[in-house]
């Protein structure tokens, strides 16, 4: 996972896990004893919001659905999914940080950027954890999540077999894309990125109301392009030090024209998804028009990022595309179940 944007220093790959790419000279890095309880937020990137955002996007919906008033139950398994959510994810970047770290990737990729990437954001790079310290980190998150999300289903109000599944699946899957089956080196990181935004979605509703909905389908396949949309921008930037340690991207395996096709195909596929929802009747003619400043704002980001080239400004355009997907997604809904 590419949630976050580091810089320079460099990493030695250990043996047997890869070779660094070339880059500048290893800096010097020093370890504290104790380290700060902030290299570890920044470890699990808690800055970037973006896949947590979903719970919002749920609890919109659930008016729109009938569910009415949450139960006491509910903001329980509400609870417990967030918390479920924080820790998978934070332990999922934390091994995708130890990965970049051993082979070299991310001193490839982020070395060169100093100016636009803070390395703080990396703390192995930065020398403000060890190694030993993230894989405690790692492991402990892992554990946590799967307790909490274990909770999540025990509070639930419901429990649709399909959502069960999708929880339990997630919960496997979402650590493994640098670690384990190393789901990011196997050509399904795009995949990933999008299918995380869906699995934080959908099974959630179910849980909360033991249906799903051709609505709550459609929001979750929008709220999954949000993270992709933006992913594949870091890929583009990433492509020397991604290939270098087999990495197969789409950036890296298209021609530079192939991948920016790529890109602005997603691109479209979202406003198609948006405008063909309210033909067949899935949500309310006036739902594109809800959805416009989105719209806007991808134009935007595939015009500065692949046509005048500035890829990392293009990237952050994607990440406010997605909020303001968030923002609007909730209003529709906040609008659709007052006039219905």
């Amino acid at each position: 996972m590419k949630p976050s944007a580091p810089t320079s220093a460099v990493a030695v790959a250990e043996p047997g896990v890869g070779h660094a790419p070339a880059g500048p000279p290893p800096a010097v890095a020093f370890h504290p004893a104790r380290p700060r309880p902030s290299a570890y937020l920044r470890l699990a990137k808690l800055g970037m919001v973006d896949y947590y955002l979903s719970l919002i996007v749920v609890v919109s919906l659930l008016p729109a659905s009938g569910a009415g008033v949450l139960g006491a139950s509910s903001w329980a398994t509400l609870a417990a999914f967030l918390l479920g959510e924080l820790c998978l994810v934070g332990a999922a970047v934390a091994y995708d940080d130890i990965t970049g770290y051993r082979d070299g990737s991310d001193a490839a990729n982020y070395g060169t950027d100093a100016a636009v990437r803070r390395l703080a954001r990396k703390p192995l790079l930065a020398g403000t954890l060890t190694e030993a310290d993230a894989l405690r980190f790692a492991r402990a998150s892992l554990a946590a999540g799967a307790l909490c999300w274990t909770a999540a289903l025990a509070l639930a109000p419901h429990r649709p077999w399909w959502a069960v599944l999708g929880v339990a699946a997630a919960a496997l899957l979402v650590p493994q894309y640098s670690w384990g089956l190393r789901l990011g080196y196997h050509g399904l990181q795009e995949v990933f990125l999008a299918a995380v935004g869906w699995a934080f979605v959908l099974p959630l509703y179910g849980l909360l109301t033991g249906r799903a909905t051709a609505l709550a389908a459609v929001e979750a396949f929008l709220f999954g392009l949000g993270p992709l949309l933006f992913g594949v921008y870091s890929n583009t930037n990433d492509i020397a030090g991604d290939r270098a340690v087999g990495r197969p991207t789409a950036a890296c395996l298209l021609s530079r024209r192939g991948n920016t096709v790529f890109i602005g195909a997603l691109s479209a596929l979202e406003t198609a998804v948006i405008v063909a929802s309210a033909v067949l009747g899935i949500v309310p003619w006036w739902f594109p028009s809800a959805l416009l400043p989105v719209t806007a704002v991808r134009i935007a980001q595939f015009t500065v990022g692949m046509v005048r080239g500035d890829i990392l400004r293009g990237r952050l355009i994607g990440i406010r595309a997605h909020r303001i997907l968030v923002v609007a997604l909730v209003a529709a809904n906040a609008l659709y179940a007052a006039t219905t």
